[in-house]
């Protein structure tokens, strides 16, 4: 197939957005904002990558003291305000359009990373694994169950992170409903044994979920508000009795918002939970469809041209190739990602990755 035949080239109306082409940059978290502040380095690493249809800028607090990886962003301060406008303004100079993902991590927040702040989390079960703290590497510890009113006043804690996020510039936000973070914990019955409101039945455990959506659609309108999910994803101890059923529900559900688009993770990072979600969520979901997990650009045009999705997000392939739009119109080698700098700080593998005109 000719590159430039490939339907990621067409142009797509994702909610209040037209954009040049379908591909997605997915949001990856880099770990490269000390102090959890936005910086110029991280400016000109999304404005590298402004020719991808939207960026979805990686995962960022809405508050204070739940950082799961030490040096990630945040969206709940004025100087973090400031900070994330270097990059929105550097995108829309370079003609790029960038999505912020708003984000609480839950029972993934570590107290050694958070001042010694217990985490919180629907139900006080932890996840069985370590993770990187300051004093190297440590059990995750039981987070403390949230009360009623602790959610309602998280809530508010999204819709002030969408206020902050508007005002920082960004066409819009994705909502982080995946990979065992807080709102994935509500959603899925491995994480969430509350048996009040928020707990139960899918209607009780998408309770959360609903909140969220209604409090930032309410700031950014329905049409600049996406939605990250991720039914079979084992990372952090996640699981599901029934995942299929799970997202059969939320994309019904989904139909009454209007939303951008709904971002579906298809796959399990560790292939213990096998089930085929995408097909599910297309014949139930009537919005903008985007899907994610291991995509060629090859496989990602027979998914467009199947109608199985509507949009494709591309991770280290774009983390990796600054001009990843052009290099697979040229049928162009890609570059290779470096893993052992996914997560470090400075330029080394995060703003060096050359440009097929270097």
């Amino acid at each position: 197939m000719n590159a430039t035949d490939n339907l990621l080239f067409n142009p797509v109306k994702l909610g209040d957005l037209n954009l040049p082409n379908r591909f997605v940059m997915a949001p990856l978290t880099r770990t490269r904002a000390p102090n959890h502040l936005p910086n110029a380095l991280m400016a000109e690493y999304y404005s590298q990558r402004a020719s991808t249809g939207l960026l979805i800028a990686e995962c960022t607090m809405v508050t204070e003291s739940t950082s799961a990886f030490g040096d990630d962003p945040g969206i709940y301060s004025p100087e973090q305000i400031e900070g994330w406008k270097l990059t929105t303004e550097a995108v829309h100079k370079a003609d790029g359009r960038i999505f912020l993902q708003i984000w609480h991590a839950g029972r993934a927040a570590h107290p050694l990373l958070n001042g010694g702040k217990e985490p919180v989390a629907p139900s006080a079960i932890a996840i069985e694994d370590e993770t990187h703290t300051p004093e190297g590497k440590k059990p995750y510890t039981v987070p403390r169950a949230l009360t009623v009113s602790e959610i309602k006043a998280i809530v508010g804690d999204f819709r002030q992170a969408a206020v902050n996020a508007k005002e920082a510039g960004f066409d819009g936000v994705e909502i982080h409903g995946a990979n065992g973070y807080l709102i994935d914990q509500f959603l899925r019955d491995s994480a969430n044994q509350r048996t009040d409101e928020y707990g139960g039945s899918f209607e009780n455990r998408a309770r959360f979920l609903r909140e969220v959506i209604e409090a930032v659609t309410e700031v950014m309108g329905s049409g600049r508000v996406g939605l990250r999910l991720s039914p079979l994803n084992s990372f952090q101890s996640m699981k599901d009795s029934d995942p299929v059923g799970l997202i059969r529900y939320l994309a019904d559900m989904l139909n009454r918002y209007d939303l951008a688009y709904l971002h579906l993770m298809r796959a399990d990072f560790f292939g213990l939970q096998q089930a085929d979600v995408v097909p599910v969520a297309r014949e139930v979901y009537k919005g903008h469809l985007m899907v994610n997990m291991g995509y060629s650009p090859e496989e990602a045009h027979q998914v467009l041209e199947n109608k199985q999705a509507d949009s494709v997000a591309f991770g280290t392939s774009i983390l990796a190739n600054p001009d990843f739009v052009e290099r697979v119109k040229q049928g162009a080698e890609l570059n290779q990602p470096d893993q052992t700098t996914f997560y470090t700080p400075g330029e080394k593998g995060y703003t060096d990755y050359p440009f097929l005109n270097a």
